[in-house]
C-alpha cells in the first residue's frame, strides 16, 4: 500500500514538495488539511449522472488547538454532456438543472475556481494535500474525482481515495449517523427546509466535525501543545 501522503494524484512525489514549516492545523492531521465538501448530483452513479452543485468549507485552528470554519466556496454545475438526471433526484434535491438564475458553470470551471483557495490554504498551513470531509465521504469524492477526470482540471488539491466521514465520526461521538440526528446531538441546530442545498449541507457538515474534533480535545484525546503530533 503507498502512503496516503507521500504519492501525488499525478504518480510524482510529494517528499521534495513537503513544506518546512506546519502550522497548528497543519500538523493536526499529519499534513493533511480537512476541506468539507458536499455535491447534490442527479443520480447516485458517479460516472454517468450529473453534478450539479458544490460547497467546500476551508477549516482554521486558533492556538488552543480549537478547529472552526474559516470560509466557504460554492458553484451551481452545468451537467456535463450527456449527463444523466434522475427525476426522482431532482425533485429531492429541488433543483432546476437548467434555470437561467442558477448561473452555472461548467465541470473545469467552478471546480478550478473553488480549488485555487484551497492550494492556497494547503500552502499557508504547510500541508502536502487536502483530504475531503464529508456524511458519507466516499459519495462525494467519487462524483469529484470523477468530474476532475472528466473536466480534465489540473492540480486537483484532494487526495484520490483518502477522506474523513462523518458518519462514521457521528456514530462513534453520538450515536448518530444520519446528519440531521448527529447535529442534533452535538447541539447543532438543524433546518429541515435548508437541507439538500450544497452550501447549507457542507455548514453543517463542517461544524459537526469541528465539534467532534474539539470534543476530542477535551477530552485528552489529542494535545495541541505535543510537538509529536506532527510526525
Amino acid at each position: 500500500m503507498i502512503e496516503p501522503d507521500v504519492m501525488s494524484r499525478d504518480g510524482n512525489s510529494n517528499e521534495t514538495q513537503k513544506p518546512k514549516k506546519k502550522t497548528r492545523l497543519g500538523k493536526r492531521f499529519r499534513g493533511f488539511l480537512p476541506v468539507v465538501v458536499d455535491l447534490e448530483t442527479g443520480g447516485f452513479n458517479a460516472e454517468t449522472d450529473a453534478l450539479l452543485e458544490v460547497a467546500m468549507v476551508i477549516l482554521n485552528m486558533d492556538e488552543d488547538g480549537t478547529i472552526f470554519v474559516q470560509d466557504q466556496v460554492h458553484a451551481h454545475i452545468q451537467p456535463f454532456e450527456g449527463a444523466n438526471l434522475e427525476p426522482a433526484a431532482l425533485e429531492f434535491t429541488g433543483i432546476d438543472p437548467y434555470h437561467p438564475l442558477r448561473m452555472a458553470e461548467t465541470e473545469k470551471e467552478g471546480l478550478s475556481r473553488m480549488f485555487k483557495p484551497i492550494r492556497d490554504a494547503i500552502k499557508h498551513h504547510g500541508c502536502n494535500r487536502a483530504v475531503l470531509v464529508g456524511h458519507n465521504a466516499h459519495f462525494d469524492l467519487g462524483f469529484l474525482n470523477q468530474a476532475i477526470e472528466r473536466s480534465g482540471v489540473k492540480r486537483a488539491p484532494f487526495h484520490p481515495f483518502s477522506c474523513f466521514d462523518t458518519a462514521t465520526l457521528g456514530g462513534l461521538a453520538y450515536g448518530q449517523t444520519v446528519l440531521a440526528r448527529a447535529c442534533d446531538a452535538a447541539g447543532l441546530e438543524f433546518n429541515h427546509d435548508e437541507a439538500h442545498s450544497a452550501r447549507y449541507d457542507a455548514d453543517l457538515t463542517a461544524q459537526l466535525f469541528c465539534e467532534i474534533v474539539n470534543r476530542w480535545r477535551d477530552l485528552g484525546g489529542w494535545d495541541p501543545n505535543e510537538d509529536s503530533a506532527s510526525q
